[in-house]
């Protein structure tokens, strides 16, 4: 990975962060510290070796990430909003009724 890379990277986890603070002060509940402390890991696992398309969201040929740690829902969010699975704006319904950004993800909405 190259310098660059690596920098870009970090400048998308530091997005994801400041995603995961906003959205779970502004519902007033989630679980911020759980999130926080995979920011890196997803970022990387997304940003340089899932194949994802948020153009093609269901390709049957994508990559899938099971997330069994339900409470990170947080950072997943963050990760996709930062990929352009949906706009960041949607944080600020995170958790809220009808809202596609329930507490724990569903790959339905």
């Amino acid at each position: 990975m190259t310098n660059i890379e690596k920098n870009s990277l970090a400048v998308a986890a530091c997005k994801v962060r400041m995603g995961i603070i906003e959205g779970t002060f502004n519902a007033k509940s989630g679980h911020p510290g759980g999130s926080l402390s995979v920011v890196e890991l997803m970022s990387a696992v997304f940003c340089t070796q899932m194949r994802v398309d948020p153009k093609n969201p269901r390709d049957p040929g994508r990559d899938r990430f099971v997330l069994s740690k339900g409470h990170t829902a947080p950072c997943y969010y963050g990760v996709l909003a930062e990929l352009g699975f949906f706009s960041k704006e949607e944080f600020k319904n995170f958790r809220q009724l009808h809202s596609i950004l329930q507490g724990h993800p569903d790959m339905k909405k």
